[in-house]
């Protein structure tokens, strides 16, 4: 199996590093492309090919569409003028945010092999969770397989239809970015009270990664998991009660659905 990449980003990276470390793919088997050269050096340390020629793909039996949005369909043009009669067997994987697999195949201009999939950023410590929309012929079974290996290999992945994955990048492909807030919150209320910085982003980010294990492993509703920690008259349910009252779950609730509404509209 070979592999391409469009964009040499932090996804790319994470992705195709997931691949080698759980020996899946070779690095002399993955190729990517982008038209910065600096951003290639970290992926030719670790063995792989790159090029800022887009032709350099052709030949991949998997290209990973992982740029923007906004610069797909740039993309999509080049490949369907300059490469039409060479990416007929290929299979696009898309990580583009609010980009459709319809949309992808008309940019193509034929009945392209794509699936959609949308990851997140703790894919590069092997943590991540990759929705991957349902995928119908012309991708195979065999085909569909091999694309959800790739992402199994650098964290988990669900399978849901294509209708569902702008609300998946509010839950999970953005939220990353809501627990990194979280955690430096806490910790500057730690440092306020007299906890070394580095000690309180370690007690902080463990205690949510603890929180998260919980929540996957007791297959405990997290209200219940609450109550084990808020004790009566404890300290515990006076914050939570401070939480609440300055609209705690209205806010991320809010901020998800801004972020699905965007996705909805790109």
């Amino acid at each position: 199996m070979k592999l391409g990449f469009i964009g040499g980003g932090n996804m790319a990276f994470a992705i195709a590093g997931g691949v080698i470390s759980g020996g899946l793919i070779c690095a002399e088997d993955i190729t990517v492309n982008d038209t910065s050269e600096s951003a290639l050096k970290k992926f030719e340390d670790l063995g792989m090919k790159t090029s800022c020629d887009i032709a350099s793909l052709m030949g991949c039996d998997y290209i990973v569409l992982a740029v923007k949005p906004f610069i797909i369909p740039a993309i999509l043009e080049k490949l369907r003028t300059e490469f039409s009669g060479q990416i007929k067997d290929t299979v696009f994987i898309s990580i583009a945010a609010g980009i459709s697999v319809s949309f992808i195949k008309e940019k193509l201009g034929f009945d392209a092999k794509v699936v959609r999939i949308m990851p997140n950023t703790p894919a590069l410590v092997g943590a991540g969770m990759s929705v991957i929309a349902k995928s119908d012929f012309p991708v195979t079974e065999a085909e569909f397989k091999n694309v959800t290996s790739i992402f199994d290999s650098v964290g988990k992945t669900e399978v849901m239809e294509e209708d569902m994955l702008n609300a998946v990048i509010a839950i999970s492909g953005s939220s990353p970015a809501y627990i990194f807030i979280l955690i430096e919150a806490m910790a500057d209320a730690a440092v306020r009270d007299g906890i070394p910085r580095d000690t309180a982003y370690r007690l902080a980010a463990q205690s949510v990664l603890g929180s998260a294990k919980m929540v996957l492993e007791t297959g405990k509703h997290p209200a219940q998991l609450k109550d084990m920690v808020c004790s009566p008259k404890g300290t515990t349910i006076d914050a939570v009660a401070e939480l609440e009252a300055n609209g705690f779950r209205n806010a991320v609730i809010s901020a998800m659905k801004k972020c699905t509404d965007k996705a909805n509209n790109i």
